[in-house]
């Protein structure tokens, strides 16, 4: 409590002083309401996102490779025998 002396009058409470403390608790009252708290959406739209893109690359190569059979099994599959020596020719070079 803040006392001004006022004249004649004595000790008084100064105007808006108990209101000042009053309002700095109900701040901290109003502040210990409030909770930590973590937002993760954004975290889990990143990974649902990279879930669905690893899963429709999934789905893509599964394509991929059931063609690359069904051409295997009627004989109609031609690799590119430049591209085929190509990739095995470093790998031959090293173990020579």
């Amino acid at each position: 409590m803040v006392d001004n002396i006022g004249g004649n009058k004595g000790f008084s409470q100064i105007r808006n002083a108990g209101n000042l403390s009053k309002s700095a608790g109900a701040q901290k009252s109003a502040n210990a309401k409030r909770s930590d708290s973590v937002d993760f959406s954004s975290a889990l739209q990143n990974a649902t996102k990279a879930q669905a893109t690893s899963s429709s690359q999934e789905s893509a190569r599964a394509e991929k490779l059931q063609a690359l059979k069904a051409q295997i099994d009627n004989g109609s599959y031609q690799p590119d025998l430049k591209k085929v020596a190509a990739s095995i020719l470093p790998f031959m070079t090293n173990e020579a």
